[in-house]
């Protein structure tokens, strides 16, 4: 991510910047950011959660500096420290949506540890049954990111892969075959927003809902990308996805490995990547279970008593 941020008061720069850069150097190396100050304007690079407190972090000293005639080391560190604390209050365990009065917080401990891998990592890849709120939660971390300008866009991809249906036989355009695959994502979205401010966003490309199939050939920086439904990816297809991946953005898969509609014979790319990806640093991966099921209080009975069957089935 890249922000550029104009001074208050270009005249008291050399005491901003501290002799030889001396303040600037500091903030780049506790927050792992690049700055170019020239003129009136300092320009921050990096990822998008240390770019922002980087710009916190001036915009603080700014302020020190219309109070006292000098800084101190202590006072950057300090300037550091406290936008380091905020930035932990605005993705905590709730998570900040734009609807009035919406609290949204994982509920159980797996919910939790999965929160705080995609937190903690760029890539997370999140499995598990029906209910326990994989793609819900990745939807309202990614949308508090975007509250918060910590990333530009969100993106939600999604596979058109059904259960003995081929989409070439559905009635419509392909907008209109394609909706019904994008539905879900839409109902998440519509907890935490406004209708209204839903339609804003997509228009302005703030928010982007498409089959996986349309990402091909993208590069995209700065943005949350979630892959929903993983499990109906080929491994070519889950390849293609990831390498979509571009600076500054964080990606969340997630998808029930139980409920595979590919063909049979056809790998999903979802145990693929999990099998192949395990061990790399700098990716997570989190596995829920029946105990984190969140739905009607039957859905956990019934993916219960389906997993008794399967594995009856295989002996």
């Amino acid at each position: 991510m890249e922000l550029t941020v104009t001074l208050e008061n270009p005249q008291a720069r050399l005491k901003l910047f501290g002799p030889s850069d001396r303040n600037l150097k500091l903030i780049r190396e506790s927050l792992d950011v690049q700055i170019f100050a020239r003129d009136g304007q300092v320009k921050i690079t990096g990822s998008a959660q240390n770019v922002t407190r980087a710009a916190a972090v001036l915009r603080n000293l700014q302020r020190l500096l219309g109070r006292q005639d000098h800084l101190t080391d202590s006072h950057v560190a300090e300037a550091i420290a406290e936008a380091a604390r905020d930035g932990q209050a605005e993705v905590g365990d709730v998570l900040d949506v734009y609807t009035p009065g919406q609290i949204i917080k994982p509920k159980t401990a797996g919910q939790k540890s999965y929160i705080e891998a995609i937190r903690a990592h760029d890539l997370t890849f999140c499995t598990g049954p029906a209910g326990t709120g994989k793609t819900y939660l990745a939807v309202a971390f990614a949308v508090t990111l975007l509250k918060h300008q910590r990333m530009k866009r969100l993106i939600l991809a999604r596979p058109a892969v059904e259960a003995g249906e081929k989409l070439g036989y559905l009635p419509g355009d392909m907008q209109a075959k394609v909706n019904p695959y994008l539905r879900p994502l839409f109902d998440a979205l519509h907890d935490m927003m406004q209708f209204d401010q839903i339609t804003r966003f997509i228009t302005n490309d703030l928010i982007e809902v498409i089959p996986m199939a349309f990402m091909r050939g993208r590069t995209l920086n700065d943005c949350v990308i979630i892959l929903d439904e993983a499990q109906n990816t080929t491994v070519s297809q889950m390849l293609m996805f990831l390498t979509r991946m571009g600076h500054g953005s964080k990606v969340i898969v997630t998808g029930d490995d139980s409920q595979i509609d590919l063909p049979e014979g056809t790998t999903s790319g979802l145990i693929d990547a999990v099998k192949r990806l395990a061990g790399i640093k700098g990716i997570g991966f989190v596995r829920l279970d029946k105990h984190d099921i969140v739905r009607h209080k039957l859905v956990q009975n019934i993916v219960e008593a389906y997993a008794r069957n399967n594995a009856e089935s295989q002996r």
